[in-house]
């Protein structure tokens, strides 16, 4: 049951992703010529219409809480643990606000899910040159200072399913930087989701939206490190709830 599935979600959305990357050209074009609003608008409600597909072909029971506490605007930072590459997934399904993320460079190479990364808004960064890094960091800055939203995974890499890892108080710089509202979001159950044996199997996942924690808390000094401690601390004790 758990082969079928995964070749009937594969299928779906593999079928999607031929018809998005068309549309994907023709938002890109939209989007130069000056009707940037509109375009991220819907642009992410076609994002989350696929995201709530996929979440509903998996059959995974899911437990959502919490989005009382996410602004329908202002710039906003969500800081969220990594569990697998099912989180993205989760929070284009359940933030209910355009977002854009931090994505690896290497994932430009992928003809059409480039495109819609960028369209959503997503930066793509070469942690190999600290240079550009930073750049891509400042744009995060900016979009976020402008209104925007961003999501950061601090742990850099996903913890498949283990305990939550450290929280690098370097990846915090966009939100420490940004002044931004900051929403910590706890992630559980998302790498036995596909990951684990590489089929799609129904089990119990979570996305958790925390009450935001606001910057002008934190004491100036060693913020960085402060904040990556509060952060990974209020997560932590969210998912052992």
């Amino acid at each position: 049951m758990s082969l079928i599935k995964t070749v009937f979600v594969l299928f779906a959305t593999a079928a999607v992703v031929l018809i998005f990357v068309p549309l994907g050209l023709v938002f890109f074009i939209i989007n130069i010529i000056g009707f940037k609003r509109l375009t991220n608008w819907v642009i992410y409600r076609l994002a989350q219409i696929w995201a709530r597909m996929v979440v509903f072909l998996s059959g995974c029971p899911m437990t959502v809480t919490g989005r009382e506490y996410i602004p329908n605007h202002g710039g906003i930072c969500f800081v969220s643990n990594h569990v697998g590459a099912f989180d993205i997934i989760l929070a284009l399904a359940y933030i209910g606000r355009p977002f854009g993320f931090i994505a690896k460079k290497e994932l430009l190479l992928l003809p059409g899910i480039n495109l819609w990364i960028y369209l959503l808004g997503g930066l793509f960064i070469d942690r190999k040159n600290p240079r550009k890094a930073l750049k891509t960091i400042s744009l995060g800055i900016k979009r976020i200072k402008a209104g925007g939203s961003m999501l950061i995974f601090p742990e850099g890499t996903r913890s498949r399913g283990q305990e939550i890892g450290t929280f690098h108080p370097g990846a915090l710089k966009l939100a420490s930087s940004s002044n931004a509202l900051i929403v910590p979001v706890a992630i559980s159950g998302s790498y036995e989701v596909f990951e684990k044996n590489y089929r799609v199997n129904s089990v119990a996942a979570s996305i958790q939206f925390l009450p935001p924690v606001n910057l002008e808390t934190i004491p100036q000094q060693d913020r960085k490190i402060l904040l990556a401690e509060k952060l990974h601390s209020e997560i932590e004790q969210a998912l052992k709830k």
